[in-house]
């Protein structure tokens, strides 16, 4: 008599807690007398197992923090820089990242970030005196990359001001010359473009420069074209590198935007950084006084000097753009659902995701160990050039990747991915090609010349 008052007591309480409501659409799915015979037929393990997945269920997952920098080689940085980085990252994400997509579609360049990204004081970060900050090489790829990862363009423009503008004066100018020129740069107040490509000269300009300069009295007359010259349609400066038709050396000169005879033209009809103001320069009987001319700007080796500083920067931009399209696809696809899930629980978009994740990694800690090295005053020619030749490979593979993991929203501008993939073909051609740096990478260790 009391098992049965007990068992009359579980059932009324069970059908006290019953949701009819419920009950009856449930029916309307599903042959619920198909479903009790399943589930009578369970064994105790496995309505155990079923029990614990229907009650976790409901919880909603915790997604991880999207973040790129899986072997947090960050937080090696002491506390100030990583300060540094943090400004850097919170202007970028506030002032860059919500007109980044507009202005690349436009062709146009935000002017008006200029005194802002000026009081971040990070132009001019490695160079000691002359009003610059005095920082690592560590760092300032730490602050490539951190651009590159909202938008390329930005970070371009600020390496072609920061690094060859900038560099080309404070490795080649005179003492007067980085007096005049590098506090007024280093505060953003003078914008510098740097002329070094030609229409029909690329690869080739160590031997085969066609801009020419000669001597005059005290100028120098400067005749020629240069062609991708970054900021060049805005810019303050110039730095042009011509062949000095006497002694066939290659020299450099800070040529004003006013000079007579200097006409910088915007290259229009570009699909990657569309950004970054590209110009044509056409010099003709362009007349710079002697005092301009970098005083320590002998011969080609002088701007291979500053060609090799930057195309480890430009290394770093190659990360920054893969981690920008990497992050991106991982956001996406915890928000993108197909057949009633995330797309990033489904096994092949996770092997994807791991093997861009895998050669982020990998550029990751290449270039930290060449800035390392670059501190260190033991960077050489062919430790940028194998940095530059492996991360913009890899790059490519990682927006590659990315692009697929969009699917068809990956064409539309909307998702910035397809930023990241057009971007990424510019990264891949500028400071060196790939076989150019190979054949640098190459003769360092066969100790064999291949050029021609």
């Amino acid at each position: 008599m009391k098992n049965l008052l007990k068992s009359f007591s579980g059932i009324k309480s069970l059908i006290k807690n019953i949701d009819f409501a419920k009950l009856n659409e449930l029916s309307q799915k599903v042959d619920l007398n198909e479903m009790v015979g399943v589930v009578s037929k369970m064994s105790e393990e496995d309505l155990a197992k079923m029990m614990k997945m229907m009650k976790g269920g409901g919880k909603k997952k915790e997604i991880p923090e999207v973040n790129g920098d899986f072997y947090t080689l960050e937080k090696t940085l002491p506390p100030h820089e990583q300060e540094i980085i943090a400004q850097v990252r919170d202007f970028m994400e506030k002032e860059i990242r919500p007109i980044a997509n507009e202005y690349w579609n436009k062709g146009h360049f935000p002017m008006h970030i200029i005194p802002k990204m000026a009081k971040l004081n990070i132009a001019g970060l490695t160079y000691k005196g002359y009003g610059c900050p005095g920082h690592s090489a560590l760092l300032e790829g730490f602050l490539a990359m951190e651009m590159a990862r909202v938008d390329t363009s930005i970070s371009t423009f600020f390496g072609v001001q920061s690094g060859l503008a900038m560099g080309s004066i404070y490795v080649c100018g005179s003492e007067e010359q980085k007096t005049e020129w590098l506090p007024q740069m280093q505060k953003m107040e003078v914008i510098g473009a740097f002329g070094l490509t030609e229409p029909k000269v690329g690869s080739g300009v160590a031997g085969g420069l066609t801009t020419t300069c000669k001597r005059e009295g005290d100028e120098w007359v400067i005749n020629g074209q240069k062609k991708w010259i970054g900021n060049a349609t805005f810019s303050d400066i110039t730095i042009i590198w011509a062949r000095d038709l006497d002694d066939q050396q290659v020299k450099g000169f800070i040529v004003r935007k006013d000079n007579p005879g200097f006409h910088p033209e915007k290259i229009e009809n570009k699909m990657a950084l569309r950004t970054v103001q590209n110009a044509l320069i056409t010099m003709k009987d362009c007349r710079v006084p002697e005092s301009d001319r970098l005083q320590n700007a002998n011969s080609f080796k002088d701007t291979s000097e500053i060609l090799r500083l930057t195309r480890a920067g430009v290394a770093w931009q190659a990360v920054g753009c893969g981690r920008g399209a990497y992050e991106a696809a991982l956001r996406y696809t915890n928000e993108r659902k197909q057949f009633g899930r995330p797309i990033a629980g489904f096994q092949l978009v996770q092997d994807l995701l791991v093997t861009m994740l895998g050669d982020l990694t990998a550029m990751q800690t290449m270039v930290y160990r060449l800035s390392q090295m670059q501190d260190a005053g033991e960077l050489k020619d062919e430790h940028a050039s194998l940095a530059k030749v492996f991360c913009t490979l890899r790059m490519r593979t990682i927006v590659d990747h990315s692009r697929e993991l969009f699917g068809g929203n990956g064409i539309l501008l909307e998702y910035d991915i397809a930023r990241f993939v057009a971007d990424a073909e510019a990264i891949y051609s500028y400071e060196g090609t790939k076989e150019i740096n190979s054949l640098i990478v190459g003769r360092a260790i066969t100790g064999q010349s291949a050029f021609v």
